[in-house]
């Protein structure tokens, strides 16, 4: 591949930087342009919500390099600079700044932004979202004031800023709509325990709960208004989902679907461009379907792999999801993939009432995928049940005596 090459990297979160940073590990030696919104250089979303959140690591920790490391790998990081149109035919992108810069592979990671509450009384300050670290350091600072927060949504970030909220001594609020939290994500059986989890440290929680208007004045927030009362509140988080930055994608015509379309090598239609992370909904040829994820493990692992087809190098992107949540004493990792009703069964295995236990989700003998909470070491067995499809006795998959070879064994 010449020297002379331009790959440019359209969004310097953590898939653009392990992507830039593959390159150089694969010896690509033409220029690598690294571009970013924001002012800061690439760095972690998880602890945002968690140890940074919490005031248990320094600023310096989140981020994903050194800030010496773009410039010792002849990295071009452009931050806080937006790139507004791709230019497909003269393979080119341009900047808000009147920029053209030209490629010869694209890489676009542009991750994704919060979903906003569309009711009245929504932009009022005091209310907030979690996505950037400026909004962490925001939260930090608003649950040092506030007494009282409401949290709106009950997915995995405003259970993780609901337990940092408690942690600073605040009364909590937590509203959700579905009758439990993360009821869609992991089904009512192993929901039920983070409902448990939450009351057990004296969140409040109000489920089936319609938002109608967060209410005000001009000094900021004083409640949230509900279908059969309010809540009071000093700060209000909304934590309502994400949507994907697809609008750049979809003005130059790639193919958008919840995320823009991806195969196995993490390249859309067009063979010179590329998308991983939040944005980009892969081709997982292991589940054999396409799976747009917001996990940190996502954009960890598919910028590399990105990079290697970029260079001409196929790789498949082929590994099982996984990702992590910690709230309060309670650690979890889930691995594999099941979506919603797609399961006939759940298996526990371990002390649910104790916090430390296995879940694993079954479709016709089949493990689909395992939660293991406060439970460590395992993630590589569960892996191994998922990907061999082997139909495993649910009596020896719930007995914690039963070695895991045994259940690998299984046919």
């Amino acid at each position: 591949m010449s020297a002379q090459e331009t790959f440019v990297i359209v969004g310097a979160g953590l898939a653009g930087a392990k992507a830039a940073e593959a390159l150089r590990a694969q010896d690509f030696g033409g220029k690598v342009v690294l571009i970013g919104d924001e002012n800061d250089r690439p760095y972690d979303r998880p602890p945002l919500s968690k140890g940074y959140l919490l005031g248990k690591s320094e600023r310096e920790e989140i981020y994903v390099h050194p800030p010496e490391w773009y410039a010792e790998n002849d990295i071009d990081l452009r931050v806080g600079t937006r790139v507004v149109e791709i230019d497909r035919p003269d393979h080119a992108v341009k900047t808000q700044r009147g920029e053209e810069l030209r490629y010869d592979k694209l890489l676009l990671a542009t991750g994704s932004s919060p979903r906003h509450l569309r009711v009245p009384g929504a932009e009022l300050g005091g209310v907030h979202y979690l996505r950037r670290v400026a909004d962490s350091e925001g939260l930090r600072a608003a649950f040092d004031s506030a007494q009282r927060v409401a949290m709106i949504g009950a997915g995995w970030i405003g259970l993780e800023t609901a337990a940092a909220a408690r942690a600073a001594g605040c009364h909590v609020t937590l509203i959700e709509r579905s009758e439990l939290p993360l009821l869609t994500v992991l089904g009512p059986e192993v929901a039920a325990t983070y409902a448990d989890l939450h009351r057990n440290h004296g969140v409040d929680l109000r489920l089936d709960a319609e938002v109608i208007e967060i209410v005000g004045a001009s000094s900021g927030v004083t409640g949230v208004s509900l279908a059969d009362g309010v809540v009071q509140a000093d700060a209000v988080v909304v934590g309502v989902g994400i949507t994907p930055n697809t609008e750049l994608a979809e003005a130059a015509g790639l193919p958008i679907d919840n995320g823009i379309v991806v195969d196995e090598h993490l390249a859309t239609v067009d063979p010179d461009v590329f998308a991983a992370g939040d944005v980009a909904n892969a081709y997982y040829p292991t589940l054999d379907t396409h799976l747009r994820l917001e996990h940190w493990s996502a954009a960890l692992n598919q910028g590399p792999v990105a990079a290697a087809n970029m260079i001409g190098k196929p790789v498949s992107y082929d590994r099982v999801p996984y990702f992590f949540s910690d709230q309060y004493d309670s650690g979890m990792e889930y691995t594999g993939y099941v979506d919603g009703g797609g399961y006939d069964t759940v298996v526990f295995r371990g002390d649910v009432a104790g916090g430390e236990f296995i879940a694993f989700w079954m479709r016709d003998g089949r493990v689909l995928a395992g939660m293991n909470v406060n439970v460590w070491d395992v993630t590589e067995a569960i892996e191994g049940l998922v990907r061999s499809g082997a139909q495993v006795d649910s009596a020896k998959l719930a007995d914690p005596a039963a070695p895991w070879q045994e259940l690998l064994s299984s046919k």
